[in-house]
Order: C-alpha cells, then structure tokens, then sequence
C-alpha cells in the first residue's frame, strides 16, 4: 500500500536562516536567465499585437484572438508539458524552449522587412511561443529547489517574484518606449534576442540534476492523472491549488472590468487608468518585497490568513470607486490587496516546491498552471457575462469579493498553524495512490 502524504510539520522554530541563495552561483545564473526571459515576455505581450494592428492592420476580434493564443498553450498542453518535464532534465528543456522561442520570435521581423508576413503567421508564433514558454516556466520552477535546496526556497523565490513584480510596474513603459523608438516588429526581435540571452545564461547553471526515474513512467495520461492526483490528495498542496485559482479569478474579473468603470463612468483618462493600474503593480512588487521578512516574524502559514483576513475589507472598497476622494481610496485598496498578492507568490510557491518530491515537480507545477491559467480565462468570461446581464459594477463586487475571501481555503486547513516551511520531501516520496508501471 502506498503511504499516504503526511500532514505538514514545522521545523524547529529557532533554526538559523538559511544562507543567501544568491551565495550560488547557479542561482545568479537562474536568476539572470529568469530576468532577461520576462523582460522579453513583457516586450513580446505588447510588440505582437501591435504588429499585427500596425502591420497587418488587424480587427479588434483579430487582436483579441492573437493575445488568447499566447495563453492558450497553458491550458492545451499545460499537463503534458509536466510529464515530460519530470521525464527529462530541466535545464536543457528551458534551454530547448528558449532557442525555440528565438526562432519563432525572430522570423516575425524578418518576414515583416521581406514583405511575407500574414496574420495567419502571427497566431502561429504566438500560439508556438506559448508552447515553449509553458516548457520553460514548468522547467524553472522544477529546477529551483535543485539550484538552491529546499530550506533557500523563500529567500530564492522572493527575489525571483521581486523582479517579476518590477517588470509588471515598468515592463509597459520599457516595452512602449522600444516600440516607439525601433517600431513593433524588431522589438519582437528584442525579444528573441532575449531568448538567445537566457539560453546562454543558463549554460552557466551548474547544478547535479539526477537522472530522470524510468521505471515508474506509464502511458502520459496515466502520468497526468498521477500528477493531478498527488495535487489533490495533498493537505498542503490542495488548499494552495483553492486559493491560489479564488485569487487569480478575482483579480482577473477586477482588472478587465476597472477600466471599463474608470472610463466609461468616471471619465478617467487612459493615463490616469494606467496610474491607477499600475498602483497594484508596485503592491505586488512590496508584497513580494516583505514576504520573507513577514514569515520569518508571524509564521508562513500564519502570514497567509491572518494577512488575507486583515486585507478583506481593502478588496471590498473597489466597487465603492466614485470621483474625488473614493477614487484615491480605491487606488489605494487596490495596493493593498495586490500587497497580499505579492507576498502569497512567494509564500505558496515556495511551500509547492517545498513538499513536493523531485520526480513529481514538473507535473505539480503543470497542474498548479493549467488551473491557474483556467482561472483566469473563466474570470474573464465571467465579468463578460455579468457585465451584459447586471452591468460593470457587477463583476467589479463579484471579483472584489473573491479577492476577499482567499485566505479561507487556508485557514481551514492543517497550514493556518504553520510557522515554518513544512518538512522537505523526500526525494523517493510516492504520491496517494501511484500509477503502476504501463507493462503493455
């Protein structure tokens, strides 16, 4: 009979801090890697689109179907990417995955300067792209713990999530000012210049990454389901798979829908929306900042309700925004609660990695995405539903109030008493109910 998962355990309270990450070399090298990729991903989300709008002179449906493709990959191959990730080494998929987005990215300018490209080709790379970076981020966040061991998880994934947050707050304005100054098509190719830069990067890592096991491997959609199953029969992984899908469907249906309410009811300019916007960008950024620090003080597990349930009425004053000093007040709640965003970024990957064995990663981190992703897609579906049956404000209440209630999934479960990392798992831990071997 396989053991089932046990429940999570604290460390000693008293053990000292775990070195620096950034002490590795291999992690500088990651981290590198990492920045330049999403610097490149953020000039990529806006150069596409307007090269298919100033180029190719799409429709807004057109537009609208290019920007769905580059995260379609999540939920179309999300799961597989996970089995092979766990099947193959980490560092070359990420930098497969990289040399691959190069090549996609770097034929746009080219076909744009010979005259051939064709809208048809946007969507391929697009959707391609999507692919490889699906590879990628599985890949990262399966190779982490190996670079810098479980107990520098934190430490490891704040700096990481730091920068990510720092690219959401200024990637627009870098990637509008690189447009404006080289036009659309060769930021693109900026792009796949910063491909070709992370795969180099990533050379550097060095790190013993042990053979992939090959006596446990089935058919991929035994593989898939074992993965999945491991997830949700979890006690530390499935409230964190709630939460996390609550935060992303509420964060979702409130930024669709806030622009449509600052504009369309209050008057607001575009830049002053993109001000209001990017408030919750430089929570994130100081959530992500603090994150350590705060569970170091009141306990990681701690942290995650007993901030989110101090933050829940901050989410509540986002349907409440009015011209004058609501509309102040509502930026800045909007802060807040992108606050609790950043710092559960940290916290709850760093615990996923942290009790997750080695040879489940890529299909934890594959699930943990596609639902993630999944979220997303039925937030926005839904704010489109109920913005045309109960108006804009409709979903703004309906978002504003799952942004609310993300801390109960982890107060009724075993983390809300948690002050520390849970125990690492072993690397030879097997899931509930493991998949034998395919004999066929």
């Amino acid at each position: 009979m396989n053991p089932k998962p046990s429940p999570p355990r604290s460390p000693h309270p008293h053990a000292s801090p775990a070195p620096s990450p950034f002490r590795s070399a291999g992690f500088r090298f990651l981290f590198a890697a990492s920045a330049v990729s999403r610097g490149g991903v953020a000039v990529g989300n806006l150069a596409l689109p307007l090269v298919a709008i100033v180029a190719l002179d799409a429709s807004v449906g057109e537009v609208g179907l290019l920007a769905t493709l580059t995260t379609a990959a999540f939920l179309l191959v999300g799961p597989f990417g996970g089995v092979w990730v766990d099947r193959l080494r980490k560092r070359p998929v990420m930098i497969a995955a990289d040399l691959a987005r190069a090549l996609l990215l770097g034929w746009v300018p080219l076909a744009w300067w010979a005259g051939w490209l064709t809208l048809e080709q946007l969507y391929g790379v697009a959707l391609l792209a999507g692919v490889g970076t699906v590879f990628f981020d599985v890949a990262a966040l399966s190779l982490l713990p190996l670079v810098v061991g479980r107990e520098r998880l934190l430490a490891a994934n704040s700096a990481l999530h730091g920068f990510d947050a720092g690219v959401a707050v200024a990637g627009p304005a870098a990637a509008g000012g690189l447009v404006a100054l080289v036009t659309a098509p060769f930021a693109v190719a900026a792009n796949a210049v910063g491909c070709l830069a992370s795969a180099c990067l990533l050379a550097g890592v060095r790190v013993e990454e042990p053979a992939p096991e090959r006596a446990g491997r089935g058919r991929v959609w035994a593989e898939v389901a074992e993965g999945a199953r491991f997830v949700a029969g979890h006690p530390v992984l499935r409230p964190v798979l709630v939460q996390g899908g609550l935060a992303n469907l509420g964060i979702r249906m409130v930024t669709v829908v806030l622009p449509v309410v600052l504009v369309a009811e209050l008057g607001l300019s575009a830049g002053m929306v993109g001000l209001f916007l990017a408030g919750g960008g430089v929570g994130v950024l100081l959530g992500a900042t603090f994150a350590r620090r705060l569970a170091q003080r009141m306990g990681a597990g701690r942290t995650l309700w007993l901030l989110g349930l101090a933050i829940a009425p901050f989410g509540l004053v986002l349907p409440l925004v009015r011209d004058g000093a609501l509309l102040w007040l509502a930026a800045g709640a909007w802060a807040v609660v992108t606050f609790k965003t950043g710092v559960d970024n940290v916290l709850l990957v760093s615990f996923r990695q942290r009790v997750t064995p080695d040879r489940l990663l890529g299909r934890m981190n594959a699930s943990f995405r596609t639902v993630l992703t999944g979220a997303l897609a039925v937030g926005s579906a839904l704010t489109g539903l109920l913005g045309e049956l109960a108006g804009p404000r409709a979903p703004l209440w309906a978002g504003a109030l799952a942004l609310a209630l993300v801390w109960v999934p982890i107060a009724a479960s075993p983390l809300r008493r948690l002050r520390d990392l849970p125990d690492a798992a072993p690397p030879d831990t097997e899931p509930p109910n493991a998949t034998p071997p395919d004999t066929a």
